[in-house]
């Protein structure tokens, strides 16, 4: 291998190894952004948001109605049902 190959080999490399970088920067802040009003929802910080959670920003909020969000029926809200509310609008996205 001449040194012109190796230096393009590793240019090669370094290219991936930032584009895999950058990919990995960009799902984190996606998912930032995704779980951004249930951060802001979840006081406690358990990454789940509860009943008295939702209902100190939403106080017209039934048990009814989280229960209907709830689509695991875990008694919290996790980011996907989160995301689900929001874009049904239920949830105002933040």
């Amino acid at each position: 291998m001449t040194f012109p190959q190796i230096q393009q080999a590793n240019g090669r490399r370094t290219f991936a190894l930032w584009l895999g970088a950058l990919a990995l920067v960009m799902g984190l802040v996606a998912a930032s952004y995704a779980m951004g009003q249930g951060s802001s929802l979840d006081t406690d910080g358990d990454g789940l948001v509860s009943y008295t959670e939702l209902l100190m920003a939403m106080p017209d909020m039934t048990e009814t109605d989280f229960a209907t969000l709830d689509a695991d029926e875990s008694g919290a809200l996790d980011a996907d049902e989160l995301n689900a509310a929001q874009e049904a609008g239920i949830i105002p996205a933040g």
